[in-house]
């Protein structure tokens, strides 16, 4: 421990005297508050960074469903009753490459490299011909071009658009970039709203759901990023340390008991390396 070694050193020193026995009686104070801390942090209003899993991250814990009875009780068969058997699977794809000189959301369509990219991504999920429920996508002109293409490989796929799902500055980033200061009520806006989407679409299934479901979801990186790290309960600030290929696949599987299983993050080996490309 830090407190120990500079005990040691300045013993080492050659300290010596009141002000050595002062520090030490104050340094053994702080050992020992230190090692209360490790031993309990919940004392100190503060978690343990190597906390367990929160199985009710959703909030859809089968046991907080059930109303208990007067006495505190939890009836086990009504809980049995809304359990979840599905798994959902939410399959994030970033946009294709579009126009970085647009000024304007409309003017920021993709390129001809984009399209191909998108195209490319379409064969690919029509290839891992998954039971697809539907396919959402940003209302952002890129977000939707991409979603355009991709609808093309799978007519029958149900098409919705979610504003929600925009770009932003979702989180402020530790450690930050030099090249990338947005203002704070930025991420005050941003972020209350990349949240509400993460609310919307990251959950365990319901009880009724009866089959495993595969949903599409056609945004942007940052979103995708903040995604990740909030299904995977990582600190949400670790969002920029990731970085992900225009219309690569990111798979997030939510399992019936809460557990969450990134499957895939980024994929872009459906992608020539030519075709390859992060802005």
């Amino acid at each position: 421990m830090r407190l120990l070694r500079k005990i040691k050193y300045i013993i080492a020193a050659g300290a010596a005297g009141g002000v050595l026995a002062s520090y030490l009686a104050v340094s053994a104070a702080e050992v020992a508050l230190e090692e209360k801390y490790r031993e309990d942090p919940a004392l100190f209003g503060h978690q343990n960074s190597r906390s367990k899993w929160d199985f009710n991250w959703d909030r859809q814990e089968p046991h907080t469903l059930v109303k208990p009875s007067k006495s505190g009780s939890v009836d086990s068969e009504k809980v049995e009753k809304v359990k979840p058997t599905a798994t959902r699977n939410l399959i994030l794809i970033r946009h294709g490459q579009y126009n970085l000189k647009g000024t304007k959301d409309e003017e920021r369509y993709l390129t001809a490299l984009g399209i191909e990219q998108a195209d490319y991504t379409g064969k690919r999920l029509k290839e891992l011909a998954m039971p697809y429920t539907s396919i959402v996508q940003s209302s952002m002109c890129r977000a939707r071009e991409t979603a355009n293409v991709i609808s093309g490989h799978l007519p029958n796929v149900p098409l919705h658009t979610c504003d929600l799902l925009q770009e932003g500055a979702p989180f402020p980033p530790e450690p930050p970039v030099g090249h990338w200061k947005p203002e704070m009520c930025q991420f005050y806006r941003d972020g209350a709203r990349i949240e509400a989407a993460f609310r919307k679409y990251f959950h365990r299934a319901e009880a009724s759901q009866k089959e495993d479901s595969y949903e599409v979801l056609v945004c942007h990186a940052n979103v995708i990023r903040y995604f990740v790290c909030r299904a995977l309960q990582l600190p949400p600030e670790a969002w920029l340390r990731m970085s992900l290929h225009n219309a690569s696949i990111t798979w997030i599987a939510i399992r019936p008991s809460g557990r969450v299983v990134l499957r895939a993050l980024g994929d872009c080996g459906h992608l020539p390396p030519a075709k390859l490309t992060t802005t």
